[in-house]
């Protein structure tokens, strides 16, 4: 059996070329010309003594895989991605004190940054790099190792563990002026209240609407007050009493234990069919430095701070 070639960009430039169908689509993913990966392939085909793909005379269609390059495309893109995994892992090994995490803005300013000392004073040889965004960001193209996520705990290609369950209420400054008006649910649908634009009730947030059927006022359809983007400037807007919130607990914890916030209507329940989540790649799950700030995730989130 010939000894394996050192041709892992020829193999790159293959997997792409069948990928795309053609050399040129290969090489705009590979910031590489059409003839450069031409020429790769080329030479991986002279080095097997067979040839990869059906080229057509006028060089313009599709290109076709040959049987056996096809029977063989399954394995080479598995080896290429194992290949990929172990480069990144020999990398972690190179940053092995720099952590990857990615929340929602909100959760950032509300929950973790306020705790995020006591890990760094636990695991001082770890530097935490964070990265806000309320998109679904790509763990494996952001450089990713871990993440907390509110939703429903279904991320393809991605562990989820759940973190935190959460209730939602309403809340305001204990010093808002029509506070003594608010005697039922019902009596909101005459003060100002503060909309959260952030959250998509499509994918089970609770808005205002929501909250005010499940508590009993069917009919009401809150449209006065203001509309905010972000979460955590819902929350403060509340605080400084510019109207009722409708808040996610876990993110007003805080500012309800110092009296920032007071919940209203507390005997009526209307819990969230989401949740946060601890979110990484399964590849990356026995990484020490993942497991140590997802342990002390779980701590914190539980009320034992270490």
């Amino acid at each position: 059996m010939k000894k394996s070639p050192v041709y892992l960009n020829a193999l790159r430039a293959f997997e792409a070329s069948a990928r795309h169908g053609s050399f040129s689509g290969a090489g705009k993913e590979l910031n590489v010309t059409a003839a450069a990966v031409g020429q790769m392939v080329r030479g991986l085909e002279d080095w097997l003594g067979i040839p990869l793909f059906h080229r057509s005379i006028t060089g313009k269609a599709r290109l076709a895989l040959t049987e056996s390059a096809e029977r063989a495309l399954p394995d080479i893109r598995a080896g290429l991605d194992r290949l990929g995994v172990g480069l990144e892992r020999l990398q972690e090994s190179a940053t092995s004190g720099i952590l990857n995490v990615t929340v929602s803005p909100a959760f950032a300013a509300k929950w973790l940054l306020p705790r995020i000392d006591r890990f760094q004073a636990k695991f001082p040889d770890t530097d935490i790099r964070l990265e806000t965004s309320l998109k679904l960001l790509d763990y494996k193209a952001h450089g990713i190792d871990i993440g907390v996520r509110y939703g429903d705990g279904n991320w393809p290609g991605l562990v989820a563990d759940k973190l935190m369950e959460e209730e939602v209420f309403p809340v305001c400054s204990p010093s808002f002026p029509d506070m003594g008006n608010l005697a039922e649910p019902a009596d909101l649908a005459r003060t100002t209240l503060v909309h959260d634009l952030s959250v998509d009730p499509a994918i089970g947030f609770i808005t205002w609407d929501i909250w005010l059927r499940g508590a009993g006022v069917p009919e009401s359809q809150p449209t006065r007050g203001m509309r905010i983007d972000n979460s955590a400037a819902v929350l403060q807007a509340a605080i400084e009493g510019q109207g009722v919130a409708l808040a996610r607990s876990i993110l007003a914890r805080d500012d309800l234990a110092a009296g920032r916030l007071q919940r209203l209507f507390p005997a009526i329940k209307v819990p969230s069919t989401l949740a946060y989540y601890v979110v990484y790649r399964a590849e990356y799950a026995s990484l020490p430095k993942l497991q140590a700030f997802r342990s002390w995730l779980v701590e914190e989130a539980a009320g034992r701070p270490s």
